[in-house]
């Protein structure tokens, strides 16, 4: 029989001759969720013997993380505002970066508002905001049919019945005058050129929709841009995630729209991340 701390130490050097980022985290954090354990057992407990089914698991786990499949992947689930969200290679995997856009929607919005979210993937925006907002509800939009199922399945686990998920090339499925109080999006944003740049658990394992934003980055901000007003209720805002180099553009493109309120927010790293836009300001 093998100990915790030794199968914990096989696995690390595992996934570090492979040249996986963060072997010794990644190695830990698989071991405590086969084992339902925490990170002071390593210390406390090394010594304590594994089942034998639990080492399989962990060695299989290991060879794929090798492999550079995500973490999320081999798991199944993200953290994200404090809630987990099932993951696979259908949607993007949550990042903490994007939890400023949730917390900036629930500053910002009164309660019983309604929100659109373009494509929503996982559905971990606007899940988010409905778990944490006041009695509001919503609609979750994405290109991919397979998408929308982890959204769904994700608003089912974690007991949200205020959320529509619907089937759409951006706006095109939502009907003619209706209007939202908010709408959210982290669209798709990374240059084509740069994509195959990635490292290999975004460039492989993610989906490619879900990544690539045209040329420049910004073909679905200028969707957004063009498409959004028609949607938008008086006093709406519009959330938007960037990367972290497109805050003037974006802001630019809202502004030439006639947007008269469009501002850009910093992540808690002080990078541009994320663009409101409305016609007033908040008063």
């Amino acid at each position: 029989m093998k100990t915790y701390k030794r199968v914990y130490e096989e696995g690390k050097n595992v996934l570090e001759k492979a040249n996986v980022t963060e072997a010794a985290l990644d190695a830990r954090l698989l071991l405590e969720h086969i084992c339902g354990t925490n990170r002071n057992d390593l210390i406390l407990h090394g010594d304590r013997e594994l089942l034998p089914e639990q080492i399989r698991t962990y060695e299989e786990y290991i060879q794929k993380r090798a492999g550079h499949i995500p973490f999320q992947h081999i798991t199944g689930l993200q953290e994200f505002m404090g809630l987990d969200f099932q993951v696979n290679e259908d949607v993007l995997i949550p990042r903490q970066d994007t939890e400023r856009l949730v917390e900036l929607v629930l500053q910002e919005s009164k309660a019983g508002s309604r929100v659109l979210d373009m494509c929503t993937g996982s559905g971990c925006i606007l899940l988010s905001i409905l778990a944490k907002g006041k009695e509001m509800q919503g609609i979750g939009v994405d290109i991919s049919e397979k998408a929308l199922t982890v959204a769904r399945n994700n608003a089912k686990r974690l007991g949200i019945n205020k959320a529509e998920f619907v089937l759409s090339d951006m706006f095109a499925q939502i009907k003619d005058g209706e209007k939202f109080d908010v709408i959210t999006s982290n669209p798709p944003y990374i240059e084509s050129g740069v994509i195959p740049t990635l490292m290999e658990e975004v460039r492989v394992y993610e989906p490619l929709n879900a990544l690539d934003g045209g040329a420049d980055g910004l073909e679905f901000y200028r969707i957004l841009a063009q498409d959004a007003e028609k949607h938008l209720n008086p006093g709406g805002r519009i959330y938007m995630e960037i990367g972290y180099n497109q805050g003037k553009a974006v802001q630019d493109l809202f502004l030439d729209a006639g947007y008269d309120f469009v501002k850009v927010y910093q992540d808690y790293a002080g990078l541009d991340r994320v663009v409101v836009c409305g016609k007033t300001e908040l008063i």
